[in-house]
């Protein structure tokens, strides 16, 4: 067991570093037709209850891998679910036929900034201190990423 003196060092970086988390940025494509969604249109997205952004573009969901911090801000306030809830959802989701496949997982901020722009229809989230160049970022609630009411913290 470490000496208490680092333990507690330890601890309190920890809780710094929670503090300093950037909030979460959904960025899409420039040719997605959204500027702005209200959060509970977000939640549909990202749910897969919302597949279209329009009649010809389908919604392409990319997740960030567990390990992600920005991941864990979307499940608690999108999903309010832990992560063994998420995975059971888009199981149950994906077998019910309600959608036909479940988001796609990318594993850094640079690989989905890459399929964002790649793949028309993409959305994705990113620590919004790492907001990629050419990407939308879209409003929620007429907030941006650094509003302090902004809801994805």
């Amino acid at each position: 067991m470490p000496p208490t003196g680092l333990l507690i060092a330890f601890l309190l970086l920890a809780i710094r570093g929670l503090a300093a988390a950037s909030p979460v940025a959904i960025v899409v494509s420039p040719d997605v037709p959204v500027d702005e969604m209200s959060f509970s249109e977000v939640r549909k997205v990202f749910m897969g209850d919302r597949q279209f952004w329009n009649p010809r573009l389908r919604v392409v969901l990319l997740m960030r891998a567990p390990v992600a911090p920005e991941r864990n801000v979307v499940l608690r306030t999108i999903y309010q679910m832990s992560e063994a809830q998420f995975r059971q959802y888009w199981i149950s989701k994906v077998f019910r036929a309600d959608v036909s496949t479940g988001p796609k997982i990318v594993y850094s901020t640079e690989m989905a900034s890459e399929l964002v722009a790649a793949i028309p229809g993409a959305v994705a989230f990113v620590d919004s201190a790492q907001i990629p160049k050419g990407l939308k970022v879209l409003r929620i609630d007429g907030k941006l990423p650094g509003d302090k009411t902004y809801p994805l913290r």
